[in-house]
C-alpha cells in the first residue's frame, strides 16, 4: 500500500473553518488599510486625473514601462537559468559521498545564503567595475545577475536536498538493489521525484528571483522600479507610477503562480503517488474457489 507523503497535517473541518475566518478578517483589515492609504494620498493630491494621464500615453509605455519589463524579465531569466544549474550542482555536492565535496558545497551554501542579496549585488557591481572584467554597459546587469544567482542557487540546492531526504528510504534501497551506484540512484531515482515533490516551492523561489530584480535599482539597473522613479521624475507623478509598476509585478507573479499550479495538476494527473510509482488499479475481490 502506498501513501502520499505530506509536509504538514491536513486540517479538519474545524481547522478549515478557522482558516477561512482568519482569511476573511485579515482580508478586511488589509482592504481597510489600503483604503485609508489611498484616501490619504488622494487628499494630498497624489491621485488626481492629471497625474494618471501620462501613464495611459504610448510614449510612457514605449520609453519607460516596456523597456523596464524587458530588462526585468531578461535579468530574471538569466538568473533563473544560472541559479538552476548551480543549485543542482550544489545539491549534488551536499549529498556527495566524498566528505571534501560535501564540506566545500556546504560552506558555499551556508555563506551565500546568509549574505543579503543587495550586499552581493553591490559587491559584485563594484568588483566588476574595479577589475574591468565586464564592459561598462553591462555592469548593472552583471551585478544583478551575480547577486541573484549566488543567493538563489543556495536556496534551490537546499530545496532539492530536502526534497530528496523527504523521500521514503526504500527508493534509494531499490536503486541500490538493482546495481545502481549511489550517484546513479540519486540522479535517476531520487532527484526526479524530489523535483516533482518540491515543484511548488521551486516555482515560488522563481517568483522571489523576479521580485528581487527590483534591488537592481540600487546599482542603476533600468528595471521596472528604476523606470517608475524615472517616470515620477519626468512627469511629477511618483505615486501613480509606483502603483502601475506594482500592478505589473503582481500580474507577472500571478502568471508564474498559475503556471506552477498547472504544472502541479499536470504531474498529479499522471496518477503518481509517493515514491514516483504509478498508482495501482483497484482489483475486484476474487470469488472463493469451491
Amino acid at each position: 500500500m502506498s501513501t502520499s507523503s505530506q509536509l504538514f497535517d491536513v486540517p479538519g473541518p474545524r481547522g478549515r473553518a478557522t482558516q477561512r475566518l482568519a482569511a476573511i478578517i485579515l482580508g478586511a483589515l488589509a482592504l481597510g488599510l489600503l483604503a485609508a492609504i489611498l484616501w490619504k494620498l488622494g487628499d494630498r493630491g497624489n491621485l488626481t486625473a492629471a497625474k494618471w494621464r501620462p501613464l495611459v500615453s504610448g510614449e510612457v509605455w514605449s520609453s519607460y514601462i516596456v523597456p523596464g519589463i524587458i530588462n526585468t524579465l531578461y535579468a530574471a531569466a538569466i538568473s533563473i537559468a544560472l541559479a538552476a544549474v548551480l543549485g543542482l550542482a550544489l545539491a549534488f555536492g551536499r549529498m556527495s559521498s566524498v566528505a571534501a565535496v560535501r564540506w566545500v558545497s556546504g560552506t558555499f551554501v551556508e555563506f551565500f545564503r546568509a549574505v543579503p542579496v543587495l550586499v552581493m549585488m553591490l559587491l559584485s557591481f563594484w568588483g566588476y567595475l574595479a577589475s574591468g572584467l565586464v564592459p561598462s554597459a553591462y555592469l548593472s546587469l552583471a551585478g544583478v545577475v551575480t547577486g541573484l544567482t549566488l543567493y538563489n542557487s543556495c536556496v534551490l540546492a537546499e530545496l532539492l536536498r530536502s526534497g530528496v531526504h523527504s523521500l521514503p528510504k526504500g527508493q534509494a534501497e531499490a536503486g541500490l538493489s538493482i546495481g545502481l551506484t549511489p550517484g546513479q540512484t540519486l540522479r535517476s531515482v531520487q532527484l526526479p521525484q524530489a523535483l516533482r515533490a518540491m515543484l511548488p516551492a521551486l516555482v515560488g523561489q522563481l517568483v522571489v528571483i523576479l521580485k528581487d530584480t527590483a534591488l537592481g535599482y540600487q546599482i542603476l539597473y533600468p528595471e521596472l522600479l528604476r523606470q517608475a522613479e524615472r517616470i515620477g521624475s519626468a512627469y511629477g507623478n511618483p505615486v501613480p507610477a509606483l502603483i502601475v509598476i506594482a500592478a505589473i509585478f503582481i500580474a507577472i507573479n500571478a502568471s508564474l503562480t498559475t503556471l506552477a499550479q498547472w504544472l502541479e495538476r499536470r504531474l498529479s494527473s499522471r496518477g503518481r503517488v509517493a515514491g514516483g510509482a504509478r498508482a495501482a488499479e483497484p482489483t475486484k475481490a476474487m470469488a472463493p474457489v469451491t
